[in-house]
């Protein structure tokens, strides 16, 4: 039984380091995607991905929390789940800038 139970925590971190890959990506990709914009090399503008990264920063600032930081570990905690779901969804939404920057910029990390 021990045995089962270590191959499920290891299928929960698996699945945990996508996410954080995920998350990751994003954060690295949205400043380059936000001066290829500026500067009219990338269109069209990924509207989705601007808008979830507003959301993610200002949930981050606002004062509104779902759950209070008051209470400290479940405040924070509820804040990085709810972050890192918003950032899941500027990664996918900047997919096809992704592709555009492998094709255009091969050599860009």
């Amino acid at each position: 039984m021990a045995g089962f139970r270590g191959w499920w925590i290891w299928q929960r971190l698996k699945g945990r380091a996508r996410v954080l890959g995920q998350m990751k990506r994003a954060l690295a990709l949205f400043v380059p995607m936000l001066a290829d914009v500026v500067r009219g090399r990338y269109r069209p503008v990924p509207w989705p991905a601007l808008l979830w990264m507003t959301a993610a920063a200002a949930y981050l600032v606002s004062p509104l929390d779902l759950i209070p930081d008051v209470l400290v570990l479940i405040g924070i905690v509820d804040d990085v789940v709810i972050v890192g779901w918003l950032l899941t969804r500027v990664d996918n939404a900047l997919a096809d800038y992704r592709r555009w920057r492998e094709t255009t910029c091969p050599d860009a990390p």
